[in-house]
């Protein structure tokens, strides 16, 4: 078991974006976060599920999404900015803690102390969407591409929920990793 601290609980509302702003916190469903732009049981197939026809109704397994201080600070350092916010990732939460973050096996469990659980389903792969919501932040056109590569193997996880329950700013995570 690692330990690691809800450092900022977020919620993307706006319809047609993925940024997401800060809230003390959030309730979580099977479905995921309502009112966020991914909740859902399922959402149409794409370039990720290549083995189904576009558009093919499939299990939601990117609810949520995660992004750790460490992780977001070393990407911000290759890219040359004083920081990366989480807001910019579409990020739902901001973990400090744990630092391989985007290493998590697949199925590695996240519990919070309200009793929400979430399952890891994968590494969260860079993109130009987050580019370039971070282009547009700093004023610099060039991030959109240079993100991707900066944020390769540290740009987070997404997640499924197992369990309902809330998740607050500041409270405690247990990471249970299965064989650990």
């Amino acid at each position: 078991m690692y330990e690691a601290t809800a450092e900022a609980v977020l919620i993307a509302r706006v319809p047609g974006s993925f940024i997401t702003r800060r809230e003390a916190g959030l309730d979580v469903e099977l479905a995921g976060i309502p009112g966020d732009r991914h909740y859902g049981l399922l959402r149409p197939a794409d370039s990720r599920q290549r083995f189904y026809p576009r558009g093919t109704m499939v299990a939601n397994r990117r609810q949520i999404s995660i992004v750790s201080v460490e992780e977001c600070a070393r990407v911000a350092a290759k890219l040359g900015i004083a920081e990366l916010l989480p807001e910019w990732l579409g990020a739902n939460i901001l973990l400090s803690g744990y630092e391989e973050l985007t290493s998590l096996p697949q199925g590695a469990r996240l519990l919070f102390p309200d009793g929400a659980g979430l399952i890891c389903e994968g590494e969260n792969a860079p993109c130009t969407d987050a580019g370039q919501a971070i282009a547009e932040a700093e004023g610099i056109p060039g991030i959109k591409t240079a993100f991707v590569k900066a944020a390769y193997r540290m740009r987070g996880i997404v997640c499924s929920v197992e369990r309902e329950g809330m998740i607050r700013q500041g409270d405690p995570v247990k990471i249970m990793i299965e064989g650990v």
